[in-house]
């Protein structure tokens, strides 16, 4: 679900852009509000929880991969704002390290996961759960339909993106420029996966995460009870620490160690395909296979062979060059993932703290 450079025109993808910028402006502005309640640990940890979830790759049918998110977790414990901001930052680490998603298309992946996303788990959260009692097993279920909605929709709209591409891009010969599928082949191949595996894991992980939650630390989940999450959170500051999250961060900590479950997946995800791969008889096989058996254009589509090129990542499919050992070059790779969305989540947080103290000083 992660679209590569290349997959979408420039048009698209500064549409997407644009998209995305409001809701990135007024998650800075909710954000600030919250920095008080000493929120940053905690939207640091969840960034970081998504960046590391992301890693562990699940067979699909038909021989693809996917993955969960963490979207709907993170949506219902900060809120679908701070969500937005905490899952933003772990797609653009994965983009521009380790090259999981393209640069061109940081905007897109960020509306269809981290805004889409957060949006639809928090909504559906809140209608399912409403009224009920905190620790109730409505709200059990609630978290449960709350993360396969949140994925689903997400890899809905991402299949939109790919399909609509050949209706409107295409060369003097009629050739597709980027994706080069139709919606017929896109939504099906996208959604089969997402339906059935991709999706029940997502709702696993969230109906876990949360249930966990609401036995150690009901008071960071209390607040939906009320819809005042910037209440509850403020009546925690003394306790949303780094300190207070030590079994979290255990735990976060042990799913890194286990990350190199997600190499055995085989296959690639659908729609995440490189230009070498439309080039090979082997790859173009693969590719026919997973799209409803219709072959790839005869030539790599040309606009997908300039942009998949515009930016390489240092440490490309989380393998950094110098390790030999996949396993082991993936468990560091997360680290150093998780080391990133951390670091910038609290840069993020100490500018706007910065600009914020500033203008109540101007005041």
């Amino acid at each position: 679900m992660h679209i590569p450079d290349g997959y979408l025109s420039p048009a698209t993808c500064a549409a997407l852009y644009a998209a995305a910028s409001p809701f990135w402006c007024v998650s800075l502005q909710r954000v600030k509000k919250l920095l008080n309640t000493r929120m940053v640990p905690l939207l640091s940890l969840s960034a970081a929880f998504s960046f590391v979830v992301m890693m562990f790759n699940l067979p699909l049918p038909g021989g693809t991969t996917g993955h969960a998110t963490g979207v709907a977790v993170s949506a219902i414990v900060l809120g679908p704002w701070a969500s937005m901001l905490a899952i933003s930052v772990a797609l653009i680490i994965q983009a521009v390290f380790f090259g999981d998603g393209g640069i061109t298309a940081i905007g897109a992946n960020c509306f269809n996961i981290a805004i889409i996303g957060s949006l639809v788990a928090y909504g559906v959260y809140r209608v399912i759960s409403a009224g009920a009692a905190f620790g109730s097993r409505r709200r059990f279920v609630a978290a449960a339909i709350a993360g396969y909605a949140s994925i689903n929709v997400a890899a809905f709209i991402t299949a939109i993106e790919f399909g609509i591409q050949p209706a409107l891009f295409r060369d003097a010969t009629g050739t597709p420029l980027y994706a080069p599928y139709g919606l017929s082949v896109t939504i099906p191949a996208m959604m089969l996966g997402h339906v059935t595996f991709a999706g029940v894991a997502e709702a696993l992980l969230t109906a876990g995460v949360l249930g966990y939650l609401q036995r150690t630390r009901p008071a960071l989940l209390a607040h939906r009870l009320t819809g005042r999450p910037s209440t509850a959170l403020a009546n925690e500051a003394g306790t949303v620490g780094w300190r207070s999250l030590k079994p979290l961060v255990a735990g976060l900590a042990l799913l890194l160690l286990l990350t190199p479950l997600g190499v055995l997946a085989v296959g690639t995800a659908w729609g995440e395909w490189s230009a070498e791969d439309f080039a090979s008889v082997e790859g173009r096989n693969q590719i026919a296979a997973v799209s409803g058996n219709q072959a790839p254009p005869a030539t790599v589509p040309s606009g997908l062979q300039r942009l998949s090129s515009v930016w390489t990542a240092p440490f490309p499919d989380y393998a950094p060059p110098m390790v030999k050992h996949e396993s082991f070059g993936y468990v560091l790779s997360g680290m150093f993932g998780v080391g990133l969305v951390t670091l910038a989540t609290m840069a993020l947080g100490g500018v706007l703290r910065f600009r914020g103290a500033g203008a109540h000083r101007e005041a």
